[in-house]
């Protein structure tokens, strides 16, 4: 089916829609794309303000007929518009519908569950690849985790990732933390993201969602709890599977972890428990008291503070027969921000304009990063200037 758009980036008006808007009209002058959103006036003034040459197609998130139509018209929907379990349903619904690839920068493991519960069939059946989580959350841990294992010819028993970054925070950010209640019994199982019947017990004895500070050999700095461990391993250990069940298996009973990297044992300790009251803070009513002092949907980080961020994960990988190789992947810029626009940008351009995507052109369903765009991803990223690398 012939479609009018190669992208259309929906809330095009958020913060990170407007930083996704600008990294396309800097990068790919020779797209055919649109800038949608529920609020005309807002797009207009967006595309005003950014000189954009594309076109404004409005549609508000509980539209489903509005979200039919543009769905309709485009080959890939890119979305920013968060919180996602408030406002992609239908959205992701229209694309499988009417056949348009989809992804987005949500780390809202609750709400990809219920996509895949819903979806992931029908999306299989007409080759559709629908991709979550393709910022930030959680393209480094998946695809860092995939680059690493791609460095054995041999099976890989275990592989975790140290994350380091500077970055600032959004209001669209503190938004889908403070609309996330306290996750039930289900949403904190380490495999929730999996196929059923995908789990061994060796599996789930070695992916418990635990931290300790501790130093790990040849890295420099002390391990302790990751800010986003609980999202990027439910998705690791998604692909992980989706792999085994495509012939192409990480490892017998492969495990994941993920961890913070801090440069001193108490900075690791400091942080861990910071971390720890934080989400302690967020999954009781005393939240309410603190949201208003933190930034407001549409607020964020500065040009400066985005341009001086920087991520950096460290992947330490164990072969089945002991052999040990180290990898890392580093980007330049705000990682939740102008880094995220970035990979998220980077995916939906591979859904668009890639031939040779893993799997085949039939191939679909509710995907990760590392099985739906695999080495084509890596390939766009390493042009974009995110640096692979092997250590040792």
């Amino acid at each position: 089916m012939d479609k009018k758009y190669e992208i259309i980036v929906y809330g095009a008006t958020g913060f990170t829609g407007q930083i996704c808007c600008k990294y396309l009209r800097d990068n790919y002058k020779d797209l055919v794309w649109a800038m949608a959103g529920r609020n005309k006036e807002k797009l207009d003034q967006v595309k005003s303000d950014f000189n954009l040459e594309c076109d404004v197609v409005v549609a508000d998130g509980a539209d489903l007929e509005a979200l039919r139509s543009l769905t309709s018209q485009t080959k890939v929907v890119l979305s920013t518009a968060g919180p996602f379990a408030r406002y992609g349903s239908l959205l992701v619904q229209a694309c499988v519908e009417k056949e348009a690839h989809y992804t987005d920068i949500t780390g809202e493991n609750h709400w990809v569950k219920g996509l895949i519960d819903k979806h992931h069939e029908e999306a299989a059946s007409k080759g559709i690849r629908i991709i979550p989580s393709c910022g930030y959350d959680s393209i480094p841990s998946d695809i860092g985790a995939f680059f690493t294992i791609s460095q054995f010819n041999k099976p890989v028993s275990r592989v975790d990732v140290y994350q380091e970054a500077l970055g600032g925070a959004s209001g669209g950010t503190t938004e889908t933390m403070f609309t996330m209640d306290g996750l039930s019994k289900d949403m904190r199982d380490p495999f929730v993201l999996n196929p059923e019947d995908t789990v061994s017990e060796e599996q789930r004895e070695k992916s418990k969602d635990n931290f300790s500070i501790e130093q790990v050999e040849g890295i420099k700095g002390w391990a302790g709890m990751g800010l986003m461990a609980v999202a990027n391993t439910r998705v690791v250990r998604r692909s992980a599977a989706l792999m085994e069940q495509n012939q192409k298996p990480y490892g017998n009973n492969f495990t994941f972890g993920e961890h913070g990297l801090f440069s001193t044992k108490r900075m690791a300790r400091l942080a861990s428990y910071g971390l720890l009251m934080a989400f302690i803070v967020i999954s009781t009513p005393i939240k309410h008291l603190v949201r208003p002092f933190l930034p407001k949907p549409g607020e964020g980080p500065s040009q400066e503070q985005q341009d001086k961020g920087w991520f950096r994960a460290t992947f330490v990988a164990f072969a089945e027969d002991g052999e040990r190789k180290v990898c890392s992947i580093f980007g330049s810029g705000d990682p939740g921000y102008k880094s995220t626009a970035k990979l998220v940008c980077e995916s939906a351009m591979a859904l668009a304009k890639s031939n040779d995507l893993p799997g085949g052109s039939e191939y679909g369903g509710v995907l990760t990063s590392a099985v739906g765009l695999g080495n084509v991803l890596i390939a766009r990223l390493k042009n974009a200037e995110i640096e692979f690398k092997v250590l040792n």
